[in-house]
């Protein structure tokens, strides 16, 4: 699948077949993630593999919109280390964070596999429900966790373009 079509054509799946995700799978994700650009250099993401279904059916109970981990086959929480920034405070983690997470979804839409992007950052209590649960160091803030799974729904590209939003040199 070329870049500007998975671009094109990604979206959030929600339902998933009962198929495991192999290891490779796995893995090519997480480089994928891991190949993205990040302030300085810095690349501050960790990333937690979660298969335990315990953690998987526990989850949603934090996020009132990740049921869909109780049939997902695996999820990545996406991680940022606050000790890797030069610049403290600024929040630079969470820009690469998301960029790591945005190359997963790519990545998993283009090994034919379902995702779905829960957002954690920047509600206090689903943080610290998830720091908890998943035992995250305290240097350490969930940004995401990306629902995984085989598609047991299909779904159409959607087109988002509009022309009304860009502006040229001002303004």
């Amino acid at each position: 699948m070329e870049v500007i079509e998975a671009i094109l054509t990604r979206r959030s799946i929600r339902r998933y077949t009962e198929e495991p995700i192999g290891e490779e799978e796995m893995e090519q994700l997480i480089k994928a993630g891991m190949a993205a650009p990040s302030a300085h250099n810095e690349q501050p993401w960790h990333f937690i593999v979660i298969r335990d279904r315990a953690l998987l059916e526990e989850i949603p109970k934090i996020h009132p919109y990740a049921q869909m981990l109780r049939e997902a086959a695996a999820a990545l929480a996406v991680c940022g280390d606050l000790e890797r920034e030069k610049n403290k405070g600024l929040g630079y983690w969470i820009l690469d964070c998301s960029a790591a997470a945005e190359n997963i979804l790519l990545a998993a839409h283009a090994l034919g596999l379902g995702a779905c992007w829960l957002g954690f950052h920047p509600r206090p209590e689903r943080k610290d429900a998830l720091r908890k649960l998943l035992k995250l160091p305290a240097n350490v803030e969930p940004l995401c966790v990306i629902a995984l799974g085989h598609p047991a729904e299909g779904k159409g590209p959607a087109d988002r373009f509009k022309a009304d939003r860009i502006h040229y040199n001002v303004w």
